[in-house]
């Protein structure tokens, strides 16, 4: 499966702390986002990625410690039921 962040003109963020508000505006939601989500969003934001491809931008771009393939696609199913991911 391949992954890709919603189009960057639908996407209003700005960092509060230790989070990310995300205003999705298709859905009129805003969303808090602890890491990893606003790292994996930024790494989608280039263009698709599967998730080992995913994964491995997040180690080299972010220092993710400990990065498990069980928790990344984890975390992109709940970006993807939010509507801030599409799988492909």
């Amino acid at each position: 499966m391949r992954y890709r962040a919603a189009s960057a003109d639908t996407l209003l963020s700005v960092g509060l702390d230790t989070f990310t508000a995300v205003f999705h505006r298709p859905s009129g939601i805003t969303h808090l986002l602890a890491s990893p989500a606003p790292e994996i969003l930024a790494c989608l934001a280039d263009g698709p990625l599967d998730d080992a491809a995913l994964m491995a931008r997040l180690e080299v771009s972010f220092d993710v410690a400990d990065a498990d393939v069980a928790a990344l696609r984890a975390r992109l199913a709940e970006l993807v039921d939010t509507g801030l991911v599409e799988v492909l």
